[in-house]
């Protein structure tokens, strides 16, 4: 009966619904995407002003990848209550006051002088940006059931490689045309440019976002109590359903070092691609800002394609593992290719679509097993802990290349940081996670 009971449903959900999650998509994807660009774009440009604001201040490689990496602990410290906080007073208004917050303070990255300056001012971006990525995972979880989170997480995650296809062109064009503005230097007018958007988006958000189904204006009544049917149907399969739930659940703990390995591996292409590049022999900016527009676009169609497929097959842990896997070996072999820029830039596409695509498919396992708030605090919690990575893995980068004159041990290291993640996915129960 079960059997016949699910056969309906699935041949309901690929007929009557298909128009609906269309809809649905098209209203709320886009402009999440949109957001998403613009936070991952505040967060990493530092990796563009680094090529000419470290010469002009007097910042050594350490000082950079402690700066760059310290937001994470603001990060970690307001993760899991801003994940909370949202659940509770809902995503428009939250969501807005966190683009708001961050796109001022990226703003004020502008005035950096001393590495002080720089570590406050980081610390208090990732204090300000603390919940957003978590909270439009879980916000996507009060629309879509998850046997469609696949491709809609690809979707909206596309904004990680479409913010480097983006910015780098805008951010060769900023460094390369704004030196001397007004008297001040390319990369603050890197800040100040590229955080005006967030600002104007935040605000955005209060007028367009809806907290939940019942707020949809733009769905009829049937709509909406098909939506809410489709997602009782699916989401009553979850384990944990409280906070304290989510805390002593042994897989939260599990996929929060899984995810941390993910994240030493995004980390590490995020805020280094350009030196990279360059040191594979490009020597000009605006080049090696067009350049590292080439592993983002094909992380982009990887995610998409990677996405659909696991919808498709019902299947969660092999499309984020391998990929996980792939990004490492091609981190290990853009090691083997000094004086290669062409060679370097396809072994680096590899590891940028690996890794982003891997990460992607991983965000559709917690909701397999968590629900309601539980949701809230072990998406937030699975986060904030991976991040800590954020704050060890261009640290590291940077101490290496410092004492060392390269960068190739650290790729090693974070390369089997991905083969570790890959390895937690294909650990977790088939039953559990492949919904």
């Amino acid at each position: 009966m079960a059997n016949v009971l699910d056969a309906t449903y699935t041949a309901g959900k690929t007929s009557a619904d298909a128009h609906l999650y269309a809809r649905v998509t098209l209203r709320l994807i886009p402009f999440l995407f949109m957001c998403y660009v613009f936070a991952y774009l505040d967060r990493v440009n530092v990796g563009f002003a680094k090529l000419q604001m470290l010469d002009e201040l007097g910042f050594s490689e350490t000082v950079y990848g402690l700066g760059a990496g310290v937001f994470f602990f603001g990060y970690f410290l307001f993760e899991v209550p801003s994940n909370v906080i949202l659940h509770k007073v809902g995503a428009r208004r939250w969501i807005a006051r966190i683009m708001i917050t961050w796109g001022i303070l990226s703003a004020c990255m502008m005035f950096v002088q001393t590495p002080m300056m720089f570590y406050l001012i980081r610390f208090f971006l990732g204090v300000a940006e603390a919940g957003f990525f978590p909270g439009i995972i879980l916000y996507l979880t009060y629309w879509f059931p998850p046997s469609r989170r696949g491709k809609i997480t690809a979707m909206f995650m596309t904004g990680i490689p479409m913010a480097g296809v983006i910015g780098g062109p805008l951010s060769g064009w900023i460094m390369a045309t704004t030196h001397g503005w007004h008297g001040y230097s390319a990369w603050q007018w890197l800040f100040l440019l590229e955080a005006l958007p967030s600002i104007i988006a935040g605000v955005a958000v209060l007028f367009y976002l809806q907290d939940k189904i019942d707020d949809a204006r733009w769905l009829s009544e049937a709509d909406k109590d098909t939506l809410k049917q489709n997602l009782a149907r699916e989401t009553n399969q979850a384990e944990v359903h409280s906070v304290f739930g989510a805390f002593r659940n042994r897989r939260v703990w599990v996929m929060s070092a899984g995810y941390f390995g993910f994240m030493m591996g995004l980390y590490g292409i995020s805020f280094w691609l350009p030196s990279l590049i360059k040191s594979s022999g490009i020597q000009s900016t605006p080049t090696v800002a067009l350049l590292t527009t080439i592993p983002y676009a094909c992380a982009t169609l990887a995610m998409v394609l990677t996405g659909r497929s696991a919808d498709k097959h019902r299947e969660r842990r092999w499309h984020a593992a391998v990929p996980a896997l792939l990004g490492g070996l091609g981190l290990v072999l853009s090691t083997l290719t000094v004086g290669n820029p062409m060679v370097a830039l396809v072994f680096l596409s590899l590891a940028t679509m690996g890794i982003i695509t891997g990460l992607c498919q991983f965000w559709c396992l917690p909701p397999a097993f968590l629900s309601g708030v539980a949701a809230a605090a072990g998406i937030a919690m699975i986060n904030s802990i991976g991040n800590l990575a954020g704050f060890i893995s261009p640290y590291m980068i940077g101490w290496i290349k410092d004492a060392t004159a390269s960068t190739n041990l650290a790729l090693y290291v974070i390369a089997g940081s991905l083969v570790f993640a890959a390895c937690i996915c294909l650990s977790l129960p088939k039953a559990v996670v492949n919904r």
